[in-house]
């Protein structure tokens, strides 16, 4: 069966992985050469379950947990599970037990343990949440690094709107540009820092009351620190007011962050529903996968597997 994939961000390549593993002919399309640009490649990389749990609905820690594994065992070495931290502020004591309350999987840790976890942040934080089962990659190597996976497997990738002959079924899984209906735009907004004079191993979570922010290890000394959630669907440039709530809650975490290198900015406009969560629905000539919202390399894994089976599982039933 030849699958045609349109979008090449995370939905789109882990759908082609998923088919192209059960023997399908899949090419995938996209307007962009590569997935720099898209929402994909602005993201987190935070295969956070349990920690996203504590705002998203049971499906999402449920698809979720499966998703560490899946990007291990497709890209080796990709996958870091050193877990989650998650800290507030002495003033903010009252967002880490409210944000306890709400989900599962984690240990309560004091500050002793906060400096064993991560020693530069020792004896700023007097108490946490350590959720041990949780991993994190980089967005950008994992999807570059599947995209050469799937061209040494013969997956076919094409631009600018070219589409072969003879596709036997369509995916849409183009995101925000999709014509599915009922789907809104939620901004995120990031920004990278870099600077020696801070070590992290893991991705931590400083809770506020406005702004949640969470700030994730990238090689080369530099931190991604995002992400704003606006519901809007405007791209453009940060804004003024992000940019210095994300600074200031670096600079919450770190006082070193003050005299970091802002080194990049990004917007990403990430699709979702009204319940936020993802769908595969049926369209003309095929499914479509979107809804992703925040949680693209989180559930994209279970999404993939499920859309693939409905795919060649249709295909048997019309031999």
């Amino acid at each position: 069966m030849h699958v045609l994939v349109r979008g090449a961000g995370v939905a789109g390549l882990t759908l082609a992985h998923e088919l192209a593993a059960r023997g399908a002919t899949v090419t995938v399309t996209d307007i962009r050469p590569d997935s720099s640009g898209s929402a994909s490649w602005l993201a987190g990389g935070m295969l956070a379950p349990w920690c996203e749990r504590e705002s998203a609905e049971e499906p999402v820690l449920r698809l979720g947990r499966i998703a560490a594994d899946w990007w291990e065992a497709a890209l080796p070495g990709h996958v870091v599970r050193n877990g989650t931290l998650v800290v507030a502020t002495p003033r903010d004591a009252g967002e880490l037990a409210r944000f306890s309350a709400r989900t599962s999987g984690f240990e309560t840790i004091a500050g002793e343990r906060i400096a064993e976890l991560e020693p530069d942040l020792g004896g700023r934080f007097r108490h946490g949440l350590f959720f041990a089962g949780e991993a994190h990659l980089d967005p950008r190597r994992a999807l570059l690094a599947l995209r050469e996976k799937l061209e040494a497997q013969g997956v076919a990738f094409l631009c600018g709107g070219k589409e072969p002959a003879g596709v036997e079924c369509f995916a849409d899984c183009t995101g925000i540009a999709s014509p599915a209906p009922s789907l809104r735009g939620v901004r995120g907004e990031m920004l990278v820092l870099e600077t020696p004079d801070v070590s992290l191993s893991r991705p931590v979570r400083l809770l506020h009351p406005r702004i949640p922010v969470y700030i994730v290890p990238r090689a080369g000394n530099r931190f991604m620190v995002g992400a704003t959630m606006i519901e809007s669907d405007e791209g453009g440039p940060v804004s003024a007011r992000s940019m210095m709530e994300l600074l200031n809650a670096a600079y919450g975490l770190h006082p070193a962050f003050a005299e970091a290198k802002i080194v990049e900015t990004g917007v990403g406009v990430r699709p979702a529903y009204a319940d936020n969560l993802p769908r595969i629905t049926r369209t003309a000539g095929g499914i479509g996968i979107n809804g992703l919202y925040r949680h693209g390399f989180l559930l994209s894994p279970a999404m993939a597997r499920e859309a693939a089976a409905m795919i060649l599982q249709e295909e048997r039933q019309c031999a």
